[in-house]
């Protein structure tokens, strides 16, 4: 199976022409700092992945925000799409392993 790459694109603070992540996890505690770290990333091409989390520690609400590239979501959506159609559903007998069952 064909690996994709993801853009090339450096993000802020690394070396030009290093890969960006397709996985970033953004925690902090909930405050404008955060939000304007959540947003640069936006700002590259990421998008949101998934609900925020939030916490407290007993004096700071603490919160977590997964970010992806597109181009990992498409990535990892057409490997599940090959794997599905690498299925052959006689190798594992499927045609009768649900006999008499509804």
């Amino acid at each position: 199976m064909p690996e994709t790459s993801i853009p090339t694109t450096a993000t802020p603070g690394s070396a030009p022409g290093e890969e960006r992540l397709a996985y970033r996890l953004f925690t902090g505690a909930d405050d404008r700092a955060f939000c304007e770290r959540v947003s640069a990333a936006l700002a590259e091409g990421y998008v949101l992945h998934g609900s925020p989390a939030a916490s407290f520690n007993g004096s700071t609400v603490i919160v977590a925000q997964a970010l992806v590239l597109p181009a990992a979501i498409a990535s990892a959506d057409a490997a599940v799409a090959n794997a599905v159609d690498e299925l052959d559903a006689d190798e594992f007998d499927a045609d009768g392993a649900f006999a008499g069952h509804a």
